[in-house]
């Protein structure tokens, strides 16, 4: 019986998967003419973003929002505990990211969040920081939105890691009108699911988040941005977008 009821299970998941990659694609299929449409008549588009949250929405997310983000002259850092995240942070604030090169590889993600205008960082190239760097405030003096996840990686387990300081650079000298705004992203239940831990395979992560069963609520708390002109150092920085969001 165990195992007819295991077999049962998994068929179930292989059916929610497979109806949930079909809605993703219809959803695209919608997004990308008007994507194009909006480009051509050289108008900022709105549907990489549109079909971000709607992805999200697919894979079981009810989207709650609390604060008001920023959509422009703003770095927002956010604690990282998935490739999901970068679903719910385009979805609600439209912003661009800062993500290690390895994210671009990932079947489907890299490519959305290629669309959605990522910037790609080797995070290990020491010699290339000053680049990085450069791209992130000539991005930011566009009065973009951009979006980082200082810790760097995801970890080991649910816990928040220090924050990395490195990108924080692209604000030291301060660019007039930039602020920082942190975001605390919040699972709740379903964090243990949805998180990315350790050295889990990432097809592997994937599959198990387009076969979960259900929906599951999170929380995305954007907090009162700062002035970094505020702060001394990059440093500095990082411990304030930190303490805040731990403190959330």
């Amino acid at each position: 019986m165990a195992v007819i009821a295991h077999r049962d299970a998994d068929s179930k998941g292989g059916l929610r998967a497979a109806g949930r990659l079909s809605c993703i694609v219809a959803a695209l299929l919608i997004a990308l003419p008007l994507h194009g449409a909006w480009r051509l008549v050289g108008r900022a588009s709105p549907w990489p973003r549109r079909f971000l949250r709607r992805v999200a929405v697919i894979l079981g997310a009810d989207i709650r929002v609390v604060g008001q983000p920023l959509h422009r002259d703003v770095m927002i850092a956010a604690n990282h505990l998935s490739w999901f995240d970068i679903l719910l942070l385009a979805g609600t604030a439209g912003t661009r990211f800062v993500a290690k090169a390895e994210v671009a590889a990932l079947p489907l993600i890299g490519w959305l969040a290629g669309l959605n205008r990522t910037v790609f960082v080797a995070r290990g190239d020491r010699l290339g920081v000053g680049g990085q760097v450069a791209s992130i405030r000539a991005a930011l003096a566009e009065h973009q939105s951009i979006a980082i996840f200082p810790e760097g990686t995801t970890g080991d387990d649910l816990g928040l890691l220090p924050f990395k300081p490195a990108l924080f650079a692209a604000l030291v000298p301060p660019v007039p009108g930039i602020r920082i705004q942190p975001v605390r992203i919040d699972y709740g239940v379903a964090a243990g699911d949805l998180a990315w831990l350790g050295s889990d395979p990432g097809d592997a992560h994937a599959r198990r988040v387009l076969r979960r069963p259900g929906r599951f609520s999170v929380t995305l708390h954007y907090l009162d941005p700062f002035d970094p002109a505020d702060h001394p150092d990059r440093k500095a920085l990082a411990a304030e977008a930190r303490a805040r969001i731990a403190n959330a």
